[in-house]
């Protein structure tokens, strides 16, 4: 039935881990060489590579939450963080390109000539460090918002790293010092584009909408034409977290006895159809005069 989710947590857990110790050790190393070459850019990337290592210890938290049992205030437990990571995240990552855009802007008007082939190969180490972290993340990131933002940041970073070397080689040969802030301004673009829609996936689903992969229109055509299901009504689909959906609805049958086999069926052929891990089904009578409060036009 449901996917071991705790399981998925745990590979993340190292991935985070991995993740984390060589953006440290390149902050670090950043930091250094940016005081021994005298390059406030250095400096000035090496703090922002700190806030990228924050943002991944804040998607680490929110996933370590979401293991956490329900209790009595909190009946789904923590799930709801790895929305508010992937929220907070998404809006972290649009503020930092604001800042690189804006510093490329003010170099593109008044290029600065590079200060060094030292800047270049520290770079390059950063290219190396932030691909290798943001692989930690590809696979995982196509199914949950949370790891798709952290790998967003490792992607930008990584991104911006290698225009840094790619602006900075052209500029020794050529001379040109415009190349550096356009390069850095394409690739903030680009970024945007993904980070743009990961802050309205995290909106979205914060908001309890339906998540992006699934199709209301689909659900409610598999449980309306369902055996002996007369009607349907009081369906609400949302995300219980990035990984896991919920679904609550009212079926009316004409079923005399109602057995679990039925509704057994039902979550199965949610879980498998749509993904939804969490199914709760009440089920109605037709041959009741009463009808369900639930079923009226004002009811959301």
């Amino acid at each position: 039935m449901p996917h071991d989710h705790s399981h998925q947590l745990n590979n993340y857990n190292r991935a985070f881990a991995i993740g984390i110790s060589l953006n440290v050790i390149f902050v670090v190393i950043e930091a250094s060489y940016g005081v021994v070459a005298g390059s406030l850019a250095l400096i000035a990337d090496a703090g922002h590579n700190l806030s990228d290592v924050f943002s991944l210890l804040l998607a680490w938290g929110a996933n370590r939450l979401a293991t956490k049992s329900s209790g009595e205030n909190r009946t789904y437990g923590y799930r709801g963080a790895t929305i508010l990571a992937s929220l907070f995240s998404s809006a972290l990552l649009l503020v930092a390109l604001g800042g690189i855009a804006w510093e490329a802007f003010g170099r593109l008007f008044d290029p600065q000539p590079v200060e060094g082939s030292i800047i270049i190969w520290v770079a390059a180490i950063g290219v190396v460090i932030n691909a290798a972290t943001a692989m930690l993340f590809m696979s995982g990131q196509r199914h949950d918002l949370n790891i798709r933002a952290a790998y967003l940041h490792m992607v930008a970073d990584a991104g911006i790293s290698l225009g840094v070397v790619i602006a900075g080689a052209a500029i020794l040969v050529t001379g040109w010092l415009w190349l550096d802030p356009l390069l850095s301004i394409l690739i903030v673009l680009v970024i945007l584009i993904g980070t743009w829609r990961l802050l309205k996936e995290s909106i979205n689903l914060s908001m309890a909408a339906v998540p992006e992969s699934l199709r209301i229109s689909e659900i409610k055509d598999y449980l309306s034409t369902m055996p002996d299901v007369s009607e349907l009504h009081d369906l609400h689909v949302w995300a219980l977290s990035t990984t896991e959906i919920a679904l609550t609805a009212h079926l009316v049958t004409r079923r005399r006895n109602i057995d679990n086999q039925f509704l057994l069926e039902i979550q199965q052929q949610l879980h498998d159809r749509f993904g939804i891990e969490h199914v709760t089904i009440q089920l109605e009578s037709d041959a009741s005069e009463n009808s369900c409060r639930l079923n009226r036009p004002e009811c959301i």
